[in-house]
């Protein structure tokens, strides 16, 4: 006797279908489903029927779900928030967003990685993309930056050159998400207007702690302009509250390790606890006076303007609180276009923006497969669009009516035609423009080398020890020697000294210098370029690794989390084992197991233990590297007295991060760059 569909069996363990009183399974289509658990056969043990429209659009679906992923940016986090005017300008600019204060815009902001694919890790070694998503009531504005203000190049025609280069090399596919080999580093030596990006992505910029704690820039030059026409040159900034900080590089390679999304766990954690991450916008106006003044070209994406000639003006503040609800409809569909800007913003004929304003529009046809993306929820606009562009792959809208073309008089589009064109609309802001047609990068783009030198004499001499031992490290993977000879002749333009500390680091001899196509000058340093100069002491938005273990005081930990949390930082419990741990008093779960919780994923740590524990963990080579690294990564190290044979085993020489409890949450809130002499050599 033939068995019936609904005698078989549901899938876990018998469970039935859903009942008709609550939520329908539907196809796509809105068909109701019966049985979303077997497939249609041809009897109980047959082939599957071709005729099983359910099976074969669930399976075709799944097949599709994943779209090409970003050629550059591929790994992204993102959330939502709002930008709120604080300081208006509209004596600068007629964009609504920036008119009154108060005014709060609704906002979208992806963070990335460059060069690695969407499955790769957080934390390795590269620029990071941060693209803000602007809904205004004037249609979409995309401020689509980087966490470092220059780029590697100044005209777009070289950009797929550079991704290529920086990408996993075309013959063997590795290595992914890095710049340490070969093509990346034959081509930067090759192209002298890349050293000031190469400079900043050598050095902590390049391994950013956490999203939060980062700066942002539009990079390109734009420009404002105002009700009466009037135009100057812009620069995009944002500096986040809780301040800029950086990973140690062992850290970061550590951390790869450990956990992946470091950044995207990171970010979504503290917005689902309510610390929401926010960043001042600001503004450098630069007049057209000032920008004649400047020894570089205004144009130039490889030079910066020093805050010390154009100070910053904060106009606004962004805050972010609100994760996703689907990654992938939101973050991975997310379209971000540098030509998508409001009345009162305006372009300017910096090269690399030009051709940014066509690659990036082309490619959303292949990545989103149409050229109706911009109908997709995170990428529509929140104000009314209309306009006669119609049909194409996946319209989601149903326009009425013959009128498909403007202008036209048919009686369905009503007495003014349909939508038109409006004076107050978006306008080119006007200028002189004249010249043969040529291919030629101007004489004012010529100096490649005076900035990477502002940037090096900036920065701490631990900063700069950290850039020469970047470069070592990146160059003792480049496998062609000429390559690497090449590299340190271009550095000696930059600062004979930094060359010579890579060549020893190498051990080389240092080659003649190469010939700058224009001459260096000496520029004035900028305290603003530096991380640990502006470093912010703060617990807030940080965490601390508590280690505790059988027997160790209940009352200590709750204090201690106390304090943490009264000075705005969080606290993780870290145990040996995560059930119900033995406590003088009671018993206590760990949020998180020793082996699985290492002290990089913390900003400080502490120790709260019993001799015997303390003893008995001296002997646990993951309570060993627990304490080690945190040394060695310089953070604060809080204990009790009884924890000292853990602190002994582990190396750890007292110094003025390595204190009592009680001191913890403000030691945390700094790292201890004196050590770093003890625990590893540097270039």
């Amino acid at each position: 006797m033939a068995e019936k569909i609904s005698d078989l069996p549901r899938g876990n363990g018998g469970e039935t279908q859903q009942t008709d009183t609550s939520q329908k399974l539907t196809t796509n289509h809105g068909l109701p489903v019966s049985d979303n658990q077997n497939s249609l056969k041809a009897g109980a043990r047959g082939p599957t029927l071709l005729e099983d429209f359910v099976l074969r659009e669930k399976i075709f679906h799944f097949d599709h779900e994943r779209i090409p992923e970003r050629i550059v940016h591929a790994r992204g986090s993102a959330a939502h928030g709002y930008f709120e005017c604080t300081d208006p300008i509209p004596e600068l600019s007629r964009a609504k967003l920036f008119a009154k204060k108060g005014k709060k815009t609704e906002v979208f902001v992806r963070f990335s990685t460059v060069a690695g694919g969407a499955g790769s890790v957080d934390t390795p070694r590269d620029v990071r993309g941060f693209a803000t998503k602007f809904y205004t009531d004037e249609g979409n504005w995309d401020l689509v930056g980087n966490n470092i203000p220059v780029f590697f190049i100044q005209d777009a025609i070289k950009f797929p050159d550079l991704i290529h280069s920086v990408k996993m090399e075309a013959d063997r596919g590795f290595p992914q998400a890095a710049s340490a080999h070969d093509t990346f580093w034959d081509f930067v030596s090759l192209m002298p207007e890349t050293m000031h990006t190469v400079m900043w992505a050598m050095s902590d910029r390049g391994i950013p702690r956490s999203y939060r704690m980062m700066d942002g820039f539009g990079v390109n030059t734009f420009k404002l302009v105002n009700a009466e026409g009037s135009t100057v040159f812009v620069k995009f900034h944002w500096r986040p509250r809780l301040g800029i900080q950086s990973l140690i590089w062992d850290e970061s390679a550590k951390l790869q390790g450990a956990d992946n999304d470091f950044h995207r766990r990171d970010l979504w954690d503290a917005i689902e606890a309510g610390d929401f991450p926010e960043w001042d916008f600001a503004i450098q106006v630069i007049d057209q006076a000032t920008a004649d003044s400047l020894p570089h070209d205004i144009l130039d994406a490889t030079k910066i303007v020093p805050e010390e000639i154009v100070p910053l003006r904060v106009i606004g503040r962004m805050v972010l609180d609100r994760n996703p609800s689907n990654h992938f409809a939101e973050n991975e569909q997310v379209a971000f276009l540098p030509s998508n800007i409001v009345p009162g913003i305006d372009f300017s004929d910096d090269p690399l923006l030009q051709g940014r304003l066509f690659s990036y529009l082309d490619t959303q046809k292949s990545r989103l497969g149409t050229t109706n993306f911009h109908q997709i929820p995170i990428n529509a606009p929140r104000c009314p669009f209309a306009n006669m562009q119609r049909d194409g792959m996946m319209q989601t809208q149903v326009p009425e009516g013959r009128a498909n073309y403007e202008p036209n008089s048919l009686p369905e589009a009503g007495e003014d035609g349909g939508p038109r064109a409006m004076s107050s609309g978006f306008r080119t802001a006007p200028q002189d423009t004249q010249g043969e047609k040529l291919r030629i990068r101007p004489e004012s783009f010529a100096d490649h080398y005076s900035q990477p030198r502002m940037y090096w004499m900036s920065l701490t001499e631990n900063e700069q020890a950290h850039l020469a031992s970047a470069i070592v490290f990146e160059l003792s993977k480049v496998g062609l020697n000429h390559i690497r000879l090449r590299m340190l002749s271009n550095l000696r333009n930059v600062d004979q000294g930094l060359a010579q500390r890579v060549a020893d680091g190498l051990a080389m001899t240092l080659p003649p210098a190469s010939t700058p196509a224009a001459t260096p000058i000496d520029m004035d340093t900028s305290d603003a370029l530096s991380i640990q100069k502006r470093w912010q002491p703060t617990l807030q938005g940080r965490k601390v690794g508590i280690l505790f273990d059988e027997g160790s005081d209940q009352a200590t930990i709750t204090g201690l989390t106390e304090q943490i949390q009264k000075f705005g930082g969080t606290a993780f419990t870290v145990a040996p084992k995560v059930g119900g741990i033995k406590l003088s008093e009671g018993a206590m779960s760990a949020d998180g197991q020793l082996a699985g919780s290492p002290s990089w994923m913390f900003d400080a740590v502490a120790l709260v233990l019993t001799e015997d524990a303390a003893a008995r963990l001296a002997q646990d080579s993951a309570a060993i590297g627990f304490v080690q690294d945190a040394y060695a990564h310089l953070k604060a190290i809080g204990h009790v007295p009884e924890a000292k044979a853990l602190l002994d085993r582990a190396g750890v020489q007292a110094d003025d991060g390595t204190v009592p409890l009680t001191d913890l949450a403000k030691a945390a809130q700094q790292r201890y760059w004196d050590r770093e002499a003890k625990v590893r050599q540097l270039a």
